[in-house]
């Protein structure tokens, strides 16, 4: 078949299953922001597109969102239009239209077949947004009517997406029933082959230290460290577990950036901010047992997931994190959320151990409960690593499920998009 892959940050969530289409013989190329000049990447030809403008000026705020999204479709369906005229007519599209990329192609290929990757359908109540009261949305009783329009999106693409995929079932029940009829739920996979437990790992830090599975590491990690993956929570209760342990060794992993939510006041950063309020309660010997090291090279990330003696993973119910899962694959033992989208990957007291997210002293408790049980931890560790090979192992569970939907999405008759 000949396959158009949509990503603003290609090939994000198509890592694998973009190179194994092109693998198995299908003719594959991507249209994404990320390149500035074509390239060809494990045999998928990549091209860019480029926005060309900016968001207008007193546009209204519930609009800006949606108005960032249409310059991004115009731009990449006038890319798609040269990619039509020099003859080029694909039988599927798969596209993530969280940035609006894809809203226009169906109007240059009616024929083809629209899969879309459904990462989330923005709610009101009970799901990230309004989850944790320290940070109430600015519009108040509004809310709703915003998220509506930040839906907008998504609903235009229902028009005319003829199936999307999801990688868990909290993910795909985000979304109205009409279109979650027609949602195939599998993960993107983890290389469970990789991530295996490693018994003589080392992790160096960046004085000069090198920690072993013999200390007493607890690992933290988020792409950004931010209240929606609960840096707030973990920070909070750090002075207690630093007294509670003096032996362990506190490493966190994440940027200064926002990835999710509301972001920090002006010049501020969250990292910063929940540091400086518990700084004042941390002794100047026990802060030396904290490392931030700030985004690293995946290899190093491997190194602290297989050092770690306890990893603590906490989030809103939201997007469940890659990191969990290879953790998991890793043989990690976890204290974890209970939250709904980690409930689908972690059983209680046989995966791991889940705790409400705001439940500081809960918290603690099993952290030192699993601190204290090496044969805990092996029993946790060793199930949750099986767990991930049995429901997220990327060769022989999700991507033939994969690339089985996308056979499946190439027979549907096509949804032709309507004016």
């Amino acid at each position: 078949m000949d396959i158009l892959v949509i990503h603003q940050n290609f090939p994000g969530q198509y890592k694998h299953l973009a190179p194994a289409l092109a693998a198995r013989g299908d003719r594959v190329v991507a249209l994404t922001l990320r390149v500035k000049e074509p390239a060809t990447w494990q045999g998928v030809r990549v091209l860019p597109y480029a926005v060309h403008r900016g968001n207008g000026q007193n546009v209204h705020p519930w609009l800006v969102d949606f108005e960032t999204k249409l310059i991004r479709a115009e731009a990449c369906h006038a890319a798609a239009t040269k990619l039509h005229e020099s003859g080029f007519e694909p039988d599927v599209i798969l596209a993530h239209p969280g940035w609006g990329e894809s809203l226009f192609l169906k109007d240059i290929w009616p024929a083809a077949r629209l899969g879309l990757y459904c990462e989330l359908y923005h709610q009101a109540g009970g799901r990230d947004v309004a989850f944790d009261p320290e940070f109430p949305s600015r519009e108040g009783p509004r809310e709703p009517l915003r998220l509506r329009m930040k839906n907008l999106n998504n609903r235009l693409h229902f028009e005319i997406g003829d199936a999307g995929i999801s990688p868990t079932r909290f993910q795909a029940n985000t979304f109205p029933a009409g279109f979650r009829e027609r949602i195939t739920v599998v993960h993107d996979g983890i290389d469970t082959d990789l991530l295996v437990p490693t018994p003589d790992a080392r992790l160096a830090l960046d004085d000069g230290r090198v920690l072993t599975r013999d200390d007493e590491v607890i690992s933290f990690v988020n792409r950004n460290l931010e209240p929606y993956r609960g840096y707030h929570m973990f920070m909070r209760a750090l002075p207690e577990i630093l007294r509670r342990r003096p032996a362990a060794q506190v490493v966190l992993l994440g940027g200064d950036e926002t990835s999710y939510g509301a972001r920090p006041p002006q010049g501020r950063t969250w990292k910063q901010i929940f540091l400086d309020e518990v700084r004042g309660q941390i002794a100047g010997a026990d802060w030396a047992r904290v490392h931030f090291l700030g985004r690293v090279p995946y290899d190093r990330f491997l190194a602290l997931i297989r050092v770690s003696r306890a990893h603590v993973y906490l989030t809103y119910p939201f997007v469940l994190s890659w990191s969990l899962l290879e953790a998991m694959s890793s043989g990690a033992a976890i204290v974890a959320s209970d939250t709904e989208p980690v409930r689908e990957a972690i059983t209680d007291g046989e995966t791991g151990l889940l705790v409400d997210f705001f439940d500081r002293a809960g918290l603690i408790d099993r952290l030192e409960r699993l601190l204290d049980d090496a044969a805990l931890r092996e029993r946790l560790g060793t199930a949750a690593r099986a767990h991930a090979v049995a429901t997220y192992d990327l060769r022989r569970n999700c991507l033939p499920v994969q690339l089985d939907w996308v056979d499946r999405l190439a027979r549907l008759d096509p949804r032709a998009p309507r004016v």
